[in-house]
């Protein structure tokens, strides 16, 4: 039974070429949207509440705040819809899935942003 699953995994396994991200971090979503004919790419951007499962079923959450609503959106990590994902800031969080978030508005809803040192030339 164990063969059969390692043998499929391996058949899903696929090669995407993202940044690395964690819960907290706050990133922008290129996602292409097919109406009829026409393709175009909408950006998701919002923050990190979860990251599940293991590489090649891999999926996360992001949440955003959309005229005054939390809107959350899941998306698979190897989802070919996916054009590319950009990394904006990077936060500091004690927790995998920071679903605290949800019942916080305002400044409560804040995450602290890690600082990244410039390099002296």
């Amino acid at each position: 039974m164990s063969l059969l699953l390692d043998y499929v995994k391996k058949q899903l396994k696929t090669e995407v070429a993202h940044p690395t991200f964690k819960a907290g971090d706050t990133i922008t979503v290129h996602y292409k949207i097919k109406e009829g004919e026409k393709e175009r790419i909408q950006q998701f951007s919002g923050v990190v509440i979860q990251r599940k499962n293991e590489p090649s079923t891999a999926s996360f959450t992001v949440r955003k705040i959309s005229n005054g609503v939390g809107v959350e959106r899941i998306f698979p990590v190897a989802s070919p819809f996916i054009d590319k994902i950009e990394l904006n800031k990077v936060g500091i969080v004690r927790r995998a899935k920071i679903f605290y978030i949800r019942e916080r508005t305002g400044k409560a809803a804040r995450i602290r942003e890690k600082i990244q040192k410039k390099a002296v030339k």
